[in-house]
């Protein structure tokens, strides 16, 4: 008997909620699991060869000994012998297309294994790999993929300096010196690279200061009166666990560059080295960071509290205190960050930002309802901390940038469309917004800022995520979806929601799903997949079938009805305000209404098939370095189906959040499967 959409839908729901509750951790939080990075495993490489090269002595830090970090070389070396591509070239993970960065990384590694204990690539491997780096235009390539920020360029070509590649008159040098100043004077002192560099902008730059050509006398004698308190900076902002963010290229950076001017056996080394040791795969590759397990457990609570007949039974007094315990109490040792918000990990590596943030506080505002009153009360407390953060992070411009409030220009500190939206979101948590006027003014400056920057096609582009087969590797589709969800929230102009419904109604592939490009067919193809024809992404068609259900159940109470009069005629004409009307009530248009029903076939064959079980690179972490998470599927589609069958059963989930949904009786008029 052939079944309807609506219970088609209901059945995969409930087996992708089973799956879901079995990934938790421990019985209550998830951890995830990122895929293994080339280029993480590069420089780790590099960072371990170079303490064997360098180091004085035999080394020996508490576990780690010259035996097991030789073990870790031969490990990685043969992993990395595994993921050459068919151009000769490396990508970030197995699933990535190739790039000059990574290309040269490997490059490097397998010249410092070389020359610490013969392990290399073979040479009919490292032939084809200078071939396709001299191909896609060598050094000149690479510095034109990073442009002006210095972020990631400088410690390749000081990976490869080290290495002998290059002489170390090519790298640029680094105001090392200007770490010592205080952490609130950074923003001014118009640092070359990122919030989050400081660490490879120290020990970078000292090695360039001792290897490379020397600086005028009174630059040489500032940063030689330097050194020793910027290492200090260094030992300061390394956590517990040795891993600066949890990132194995940051760390690795830090310690080939200790390394090569004879400080292996520095404690900032020593506990760098116990990180990298601790943190490899068991296949000898290293992930692009430890975990993600703050950032997905929020994203599976939200995604769980979706369904809306959902109960909240996962929900475990365990889950609870572990959730809030990950919220940062003191001022954090790395940004300055003052306490209030979450991290993407609860490991000590994690520096609070305005993405887990929100994930975080939209998370407990779906669980607080179901508390008893100790923990209701703790609760309300985080949110409240969590919302004041965020007040306090949000840049001159009305957006939100990831974790310095003022601190450039450079990718990854600038206000972004995602963060900005994903904040508002966060920020009307318990219709805050309509009782406190000094919020009300930040939502206003952020939607002000996601209207400023929405492109002309509708589109907004995100900061954290990525599409490799589109030729700047932006994601429009997820920069869109992520505003879109922000439309339940009543803050965005109506006109701007219609313009990025029509965005993605226009771009949706011909399999239904949205997203993926050229590179997905293949790849399922060459893994002996039963079905290859797919081109969209599993993760990218669940963010756009959410996001478009989310505009549908705006309904009568949209932000275009619920802005005062004067409000409506400054920001909109009579025109489009009845044009937009036709998106924004009554489940929006019938092609939305068409591309929803798509989306979620795509869906529902998806789980068929188990693609939502294959993860995709569309995660793009510092420095455009990819990755794909193992649960990234899995979250997105069961949030998107329970999301649709909000819109289906007409009514929504419980929410802790602000909902702002009243009759949905007439959406579903243009499902006609529902």
């Amino acid at each position: 008997m052939n079944r309807t959409l609506l219970e088609r839908t209901r059945a995969t729901l409930d087996q992708l909620r089973d799956e879901l509750l079995a990934e938790r951790h421990d019985g209550h939080h998830w951890t995830g699991t990122l895929s293994p990075s080339a280029l993480s495993t590069a420089t780790a490489i590099s960072a371990m060869s170079s303490v064997l090269i360098h180091s004085v002595g035999s080394l020996r830090s508490g576990c780690i000994t010259d035996e097991k970090i030789r073990h870790c070389v031969t490990s990685g070396v043969q992993y990395l012998q595994s993921q050459q591509n068919e151009d000769g070239g490396f990508g970030d993970t197995d699933r990535s297309h190739s790039n000059i960065a990574t290309s040269y990384l490997v490059l490097a590694a397998a010249a410092l294994a070389d020359q610490a204990m013969g392990s290399t690539l073979t040479s009919e491997s490292i032939a084809a790999l200078e071939k396709y780096i001299a191909q896609m235009g060598g050094l000149d390539a690479l510095k034109q993929r990073y442009g002006t920020d210095k972020t990631f360029v400088v410690p390749i070509l000081t990976n490869m300096a080290i290495a002998g590649l290059v002489p170390w008159k090519a790298v640029a040098a680094l105001p090392f010196e200007a770490a010592i100043f205080p952490q609130s004077m950074y923003r001014l002192l118009q640092m070359p690279v990122v919030s989050y560099a400081i660490p490879a902008l120290v020990a970078i730059g000292q090695a360039r200061h001792f290897h490379g050509p020397r600086a005028f006398f009174p630059i040489r004698w500032v940063r030689a009166a330097a050194v020793g308190r910027s290492m200090g900076v260094l030992e300061k902002m390394q956590p517990q666990s040795g891993g600066y963010l949890e990132a194995t290229p940051l760390t690795s950076f830090v310690v080939m560059s200790l390394a090569v001017t004879k400080r292996a056996n520095h404690n900032v080394s020593r506990r760098g080295l116990k990180f990298l040791k601790e943190s490899m795969n068991e296949d000898g590759s290293w992930p692009i960071d430890t975990n993600l397990a703050t950032w997905v457990t929020s994203l599976s609570m939200n995604a769980l509290a979706a369904d809306p007949t959902d109960d909240r039974a996962w929900c475990t007094p365990d889950l609870v205190e572990w959730h809030l315990g990950c919220q940062h109490e003191v001022r954090h040792p790395f940004t300055g960050a003052e306490p209030g918000g979450w991290g993407w990990s609860d490991l000590s590596g994690a520096v609070p930002d305005s993405d887990d943030t929100p994930a975080a506080i939209l998370a407990l505002g779906h669980i607080k309802a179901s508390l008893d009153g100790e923990r209701k009360q703790s609760c309300e407390e985080s949110i409240a901390a969590g919302r004041s953060w965020l007040l306090k992070l949000q840049n001159r411009d009305g957006g939100w940038p990831t974790f310095c409030r003022g601190w450039g220009k450079l990718p990854f500190d600038r206000s972004s469309n995602d963060l900005t939206a994903h904040a508002l979101r966060a920020l009307v948590v318990d219709d805050v917004a309509e009782t406190e006027a000094r919020i009300g003014r930040h939502i206003a400056l952020g939607a002000r800022f996601l209207e400023k920057n929405q492109e002309p096609d509708g589109s907004w582009l995100p900061l954290w995520f990525g599409n490799q087969d589109r030729s700047d590797e932006s994601n429009p589709v997820y920069g869109t979806s992520r505003v879109l969800l922000a439309a339940n929230s009543g803050l965005l102009n109506p006109k701007a929601l219609q313009a990025g419904c029509q965005y993605l109604v226009k771009n949706q592939n011909s399999d239904g799903g949205w997203g993926g490009g050229g590179s997905i067919a293949p790849w399922l193809k060459k893994n002996q997949f039963r079905e290859f024809e797919f081109v969209s992404s599993v993760e990218e068609t669940a963010l756009a079938v959410e996001a478009l259900v989310t505009v549908a159940l705006c309904g009568k109470n949209s932000s275009l009805l619920t802005m005062d009069e004067d409000t409506k005629r400054d920001r909109m004409s009579e025109t489009d305000r009845n044009e937009a009307q036709s998106v924004v009530q009554h489940g929006g248009t019938k092609a939305m209404s068409q591309a929803i029903i798509d989306g979620v076939e795509f869906l529902l064959d998806s789980v068929d098939q188990k693609r939502h079980r294959l993860p995709w690179p569309i995660g793009f972490y510092f420095a455009k370095l990819w990755y794909h998470e193992r649960l990234y599927p899995l979250i997105f589609t069961t949030g998107a189906l329970g999301t649709y069958l909000q819109l289906a059963a007409d009514k929504p989930a419980q929410q802790g959040s602000t909902n702002k949904t009243n009759s949905l009786q007439n959406h579903t008029q243009t499902l006609p499967e529902v």
